[in-house]
């Protein structure tokens, strides 16, 4: 598009976008005014349908800073087009953060004025500055501001903007805003509210009938209309006005529930801290950023991101990531190297409370209070982005929409071909102009079918009835058609492919530098004062909430495995002391032996050991994803010093401790654990210095205590694969669906479950890819490191050629591809990202395991996916997966939570066994739609066709036959038609994808050239007949009816030339055309169920087939009158069932052996990928020599030989099997520099 300057706002974000500027144009705006005028208000909905040619047709273009009115288009695939109006906003500086000189007798009353009066009084109160004149303008819910520095539009997100340190959060904002500074950045952020406003009927009702679809049922109705075609406009009407109001109280309906979820926590009183130390109490829609809040002790829903400077809470946060386990945030690092990083959301979100989730509880100090400083607000929060995304989602981006307004297009074409014939026609006869005129444009209704769209649609909506039988519930219809293409399936590993919970196998302590022998029993009397069993017993995140022991199910399970009990102090115990009383973790009393309870002394002594076993938990420093650890400081009753307590991952524990504590065979056995699926977590003791005092250790960063550790011993952990994991990856697998594992666990725990649930196979191998950065002069790179032994017999090659020959599933993988696999941690698909960008393709070409991935990395991952083209679906539990499944194609959420509303599915069985079943109904409703499809165009061509026909002679079908067609026969056709179920099991096959394929347009084409022949013939033939002649209300073809004479003399002068005997010859022809293309088109195996099985729509079948039949063979003088048919002869009537019979033979023909047969089996599926075997074994010979020249010369007949394929990841595959250096062979490492170079490095 040329145009004069463009910038580009939000570069390198999901909504980047292109905006011009330009500013209205008077003679413009009154050339569009008389254009409107002239065309009657169609020139206004063209420009209200397409924003870019009103904001062109109106304006010129100038700088984007001079600009009133701005043209935006997104950057992506979509390339949607926008305008926003530009506002002015006087303020006394420039940005929300800006140090502003304020006077201390700057009082600005009560504050309850609007942004737009409040920036008017804030003007005053800086009489000695000019106040800024800043442009802004909102779109989506974001208010973007123009910045002279950068010369472009920017928004601002929250405090983040500034980019501060942990540290200066503590000194700098933790003591609040004034009033004055509090308004001045409320006129930047606005109010701290997600308002999502429910529209008005009248605004709906008026977006919907603005669609282009039923603009042009208006057209229609009001053109049938003047034609007298009453009965039918009306039937139009209130299918119409049917599909407006469901259609409405859908939109309404989904509104209303956002704005029910988004309510509960929008408006709020919150206590507030003002700069000079005051507490007031202020409506939650004034907070700004740098705001600080109290939290209260009994909690609250949270109305803002903010960060925890005072303080610990425990947090509900299953709103955001599904979780349901209530998670404990810490106040933010204010001394250290932690304390020095900018605060970073994700990276501190463990010191965050997001917007939208329940604080349960707080912990404080005596005379202290729990303080947060407000980081984000209103959309711009974690809760906000997501209510924008559900707000103003992306367009689907599936190939058959697409492909239907084409098919469209082409029948607008046809209409214009028909539009011209009939004017030339009528104006060779001399017909009265407004005959013509309507005639003509009569065309163009009948060639686009005005209840396509409401077919359509039924499919999904039957499809979307069944997924909620089967317990599959979905918030986005339109996804389902994109499941039946689904190639490529993400499986989250614990919760998903194995039980949720964990079971403790054993322990396993290490004393003296060496591993004890494995131990079952953790409570065991012996380890009850172990430093073993204290880390156990206080090394962990959990609470009590209401009496009930809450938290983390895996602390959960170790906890309780001790058998100790866990005490919390009560508020009224905090409020006495002055430091706070510590969660305290002591043995159950039953530890006594019962021998001894006779005897005085002993109870005494063991009821001292008991006091001594009593820990407190003085500092807790949270599990971090990103460390891979947690940590606790306590104090052992009645001892002077503090001791350290860590857990985590053992690679990461294991560096954090003297060498000499840590077992010589430390990583065999866990890799012996970790080879088994067992989940293995380690653990290690410090003992902290006697002079460190409790004030102390509450200021002191985590890596200070983290570090200099002894090395305690294993935690060994049982995760059970559910027992439907295997059987749907096999069927999946048999269906050709590629499936992935994405886990946040241990790489061989990963693959060890890989390989247990099926989804890597016994005989093949497996390559981890570790890479590491580049350090100091050495370049970041990859070390390719084989599991197994990669040198195969020839016996273990002959194995796996026979599985390829048994296996439909296989057919569409080669041999070598199906040798190895590929493995990957988070921290090398983060460096093979960054450093080796031409490899990361290739990589997950055939990946599959990826483990210790970020919640982010899973969401990279699906996007690398889907650039090579793959359909991605991803499957996972919702508490880490959120990201991932908006992205993917097909997101299916086992989470029930309110977290599924980031997922277009969620299924309320907590199991895999949902995703064959969504692909199975996604494939049935994608052939369905491309069944009605085919249907609805076919329909309009053979009326077409019978219409044209009759225009030669002048004549045209009657009201009721119309009717009769459109109601009886088209309606009840398209949707019983959808209603056959999905077939019982998943084939290797997959639907088509595209309208535009070849065996679609074979199968149209061949019926439409089917449907014409005949209509032609019976034409033509009854011209032919000894009987036939100009048909008038006095003749008497039929003498041997004399009910069918009466009608015929009783009948008036028909004056549009209905009654004759060409009309009710294609009447009956075209009636049963229109029953054997849907027969023919409504197919059943492999993706639906046979018709035979979809009951309303075999009895409508045969219902009207009789019914057809019966008025055929027997007239009824009241049907015929009704329809406007003439009696014909008899032997007429046989010779119409003759043809009829032979055209449905001929149809039906041609679509099994030309389309199912030639086309699909020999052609399409001969060339349908590169990833067929290569190689053949002995007893496929006959089956290629029969085939030899078939495929080969249908091939080159219809143009396809050598065709390459079409999609990315096929044309990868081909490369590769081309490439001898790959997959890189054992014990070689690819540097960055040179990065097809493998140099070999014995590992």
């Amino acid at each position: 598009m040329k145009t004069g300057e463009v910038k580009i706002i939000n570069q390198g974000l999901e909504d980047e976008m292109q905006v011009w500027g330009y500013r209205p144009c008077l003679w413009k705006m009154i050339l569009v005014g008389v254009g409107a005028v002239c065309t009657g208000g169609l020139l206004l909905l063209l420009l209200y349908w397409l924003p870019e040619w009103a904001v062109k047709g109106t304006c010129t273009h100038t700088s984007v800073r001079e600009a009133h009115t701005l043209l935006l288009r997104t950057t992506d695939e979509f390339k949607q087009w926008f305008r926003a109006k530009v506002h002015v906003m006087l303020a006394p500086g420039r940005k929300p953060f800006d140090s502003l000189d304020l006077k201390p007798t700057a009082q600005l009353g009560n504050g309850e004025h609007g942004i737009g009066g409040a920036h008017e009084e804030l003007c005053g109160k800086f009489a000695h500055r000019q106040p800024d004149e800043i442009h802004y303008f909102t779109h989506h819910s974001t208010r973007y501001y123009w910045n002279d520095v950068i010369q472009n539009f920017e928004f601002y997100k929250g405090l983040e903007d500034v980019k501060v340190s942990c540290a200066s959060i503590h000194s700098d904002h933790s003591s609040g805003l004034s009033k004055t500074l509090q308004e001045y950045r409320a006129l930047f952020f606005g109010e701290n509210e997600i308002a999502v406003r429910v529209p008005s009927i009248f605004i709906l009702l008026i977006k919907e009938v603005l669609n282009p679809f039923y603009i042009f049922q208006l057209f229609s109705v009001i053109l049938w209309s003047a034609e007298d075609y009453y009965y039918y406009a009306t039937a139009i009407v209130l299918m119409s006005v049917i599909s407006i109001a469901t259609s409405l109280y859908t939109i309404k309906k989904q509104y209303v529930m956002l704005h029910d979820m988004v309510a509960a926590h929008s408006v709020l009183r919150v206590s507030v801290c003002r700069e000079n130390k005051d507490i007031e109490q202020a409506m939650s829609t004034e907070l700004v950023p740098g705001d600080v809040i109290v939290i209260p002790a009994n909690g609250m829903i949270m109305p803002c991101d903010a960060v925890l400077t005072h303080g610990t809470c425990i947090v509900n946060e299953s709103m955001l990531t599904g979780e349901s386990v209530p998670v404990t945030k810490t106040s933010l690092p204010s001394s250290g190297e932690d304390a020095a990083s900018s605060y970073d959301m994700e990276e501190h979100k463990r010191h965050t409370l997001f917007c939208g989730t329940q604080v349960i509880q707080t912990r404080f100090y005596a005379g202290e209070l729990v303080k947060a400083v407000v980081v984000r607000t209103g959309f711009s929060t974690e809760k906000g982005q997501l209510v924008r995304s559900i707000l103003y989602p992306k367009p689907t981006d599936f190939k058959l929409y697409h492909d239907a307004y084409l098919f469209l297009l082409c029948l607008v074409g046809v209409a214009g071909i028909g539009f011209i014939y009939t004017i030339i026609l009528s104006v060779m006869n001399k017909v009265p102009a407004k005959t013509i005129i309507i005639e003509s444009l009569d065309i163009v209704t009948i060639t686009v079918p005005p209840a396509l769209p409401a077919a359509m649609t039924a499919g999904i909506v039957y499809a979307q009835r069944r997924l909620k039988k089967v317990g599959i519930f979905c918030i986005s219809p339109q996804r389902i058609n994109m499941c039946g293409q689904l190639n490529l399936v993400c499986f989250d590993k614990t919760g998903t492919l194995t039980e949720d919970g964990l079971d403790l196998w054993g322990i396993q302590r290490a004393e003296d530098g060496s591993f004890s022998p494995p131990e079952s029993d953790v409570a065991k009397e012996s380890l009850v004062n172990s430093t073993f069993v204290a880390c156990t017993a206080t090394c962990h995140s959990l609470t009590k909430i209401e009496g009930e022991l809450s938290g983390d199910p895996l602390d959960l399970k170790m906890f309780n495995a001790t058998g100790w009990i866990l005490e919390e102090p009560t508020e009224e115990e905090t409020a006495l002391h002055n430091p706070i009383m510590p969660t305290v973790v002591r043995p159950p009393k039953h530890t006594v032996p019962e021998a001894n309870q006779n005897n005085l002394l002993t109870q005494n002594m063991e009821l001292s050991e008991l006091s001594s076993c009593e820990i407190g938990i003085v500092r807790q420093f949270p599990f971090s994803s990103a460390l891979q650890r947690m940590s606790v400081v306590v104090r052992r009753l009645g001892e002077k010093h503090m001791d350290a307590y860590l857990k985590g991952a053992p690679e990461v524990v294991a560096s954090l401790c003297k060498q000499h504590t840590v077992p010589q065979s430390f990583t065999e056995t866990l890799e012996t654990y970790t080879r088994q699926g067992f989940r293995v977590i380690a653990l290690a003791h410090r003992q902290l210095e006697s002079k460190l005092s409790w004030h102390k250790v509450q200021s002191l960063s985590r890596d200070l205590i983290e570090t200099n550790m002894d090395f305690l011993g294993l935690i060994i952990m049982q995760n059970k694969i559910k027992e439907e994991t295997a059987g749907v990856l096999q069927e999946l697998r048999q269906a050709n669906i590629r499936t992935l594992m994405v886990t946040g666990d241990n790489m061989l725990t990963a693959i060890s479950v890989a390989r247990d649930c099926g989804m890597i196979r016994s005989h093949e191998k497996v390559i981890i890819a570790d890479a590491v950065p580049p350090k100091d002069l050495h370049p970041a790179s990859i070390t390719w490191r084989y599991t197994e032994n990669p040198a195969q017999t020839i016996k273990d090659n002959q194995t796996v050629e026979i599985n390829l020959e048994e296996e439909v599933c296989d057919r569409q993988v080669t041999l070598q591809e199906q040798s190895y696999h590929f493995a990957v941690s988070g921290r090398s698909f983060a460096v093979i990202t960054e450093h080796f960008p031409q490899l990361i393709q290739k990589l997950v070409l055939r990946a599959t395991v990826f483990a210790r991935m970020a919640p982010d990395q899973k969401t990279q991952l699906v996007e690398v996916l889907q650039s090579i083209d793959y359909t991605v679906g991803m499957c996972g539990d919702g508490a880490n997966d959120c990201g991932a499944l908006k992205r993917a194609h097909s997101g299916i959420s086992l989470s029930e939570l309110e977290a599924s509303v980031a997922s277009p599915f969620t299924s309320s069985t907590a199991n895999i066994s949902c995703v064959p079943n969504l692909i199975r109904e996604g494939r049935a409703a994608l052939i369905t739609s491309f069944c009605v499809f085919k249907f609805m165009a076919l329909y309009s061509i053979i009326q077409y066709l019978s219409v044209t026909l009759l225009y030669s002679i002048l004549s045209n079908l009657g009201d009721f036959q119309f009717l009769f067609i459109d109601i009886a026969i088209i309606l009840i056709i398209a949707f019983t038609m959808s209603l056959n179920p999905a077939w019982k099991e998943l084939v290797w096959r997959r639907p088509p994808s595209s309208l535009i394929s070849g065996p679609l347009l074979c199968s149209v084409l061949t019926q439409i050239i089917t449907c014409l022949v005949f209509q032609v013939l019976a034409f033509l033939l009854v011209r032919q007949q000894s009987w036939y002649e100009t048909w008038t209300p006095q003749s008497d073809a039929c003498n041997v009816s004399s009910s069918g004479l009466s009608v015929n003399v009783t009948s008036p002068h028909d004056h549009k030339n209905i009654k004759n005997y060409e009309n009710t010859t294609l009447f009956y022809v075209s009636s049963f055309q229109y029953l054997a293309v849907a027969i023919v088109f409504s197919k059943g195996k492999p993706f639906r169920q046979p018709s035979y099985k979809n009951w309303p729509f075999m009895l409508s079948c045969v219902c009207l087939y009789t019914f057809l039949l019966f008025i055929m063979l027997y007239p009824v003088p009241a049907i015929d009158s009704f329809l406007e048919i003439v009696c014909v002869p008899h032997d007429w009537r046989v010779t119409l069932v003759i043809i009829v019979i032979v055209n449905a033979a001929v149809s039906f023909m041609l679509e099994i052996l030309i389309v199912d047969i030639i086309l699909w089996r020999l052609v399409f599926r001969a060339n349908q990928g590169v990833n067929r075997p290569t190689v053949s074994t002995s007893a496929d010979a006959p089956q290629v020599a029969n085939d030899r020249w078939g495929p080969p010369f249908l091939s080159w007949l219809f143009c396809r030989n050598n065709k390459p394929p079409t999609v990315r990841y096929m044309h990868l595959t081909l490369e590769l099997q081309d490439d001898a250096d790959w997959p890189p062979k054992p014990s070689t490492v690819t540097c960055a520099s040179d990065p097809q170079s493998h140099i070999s490095n014995p590992l």
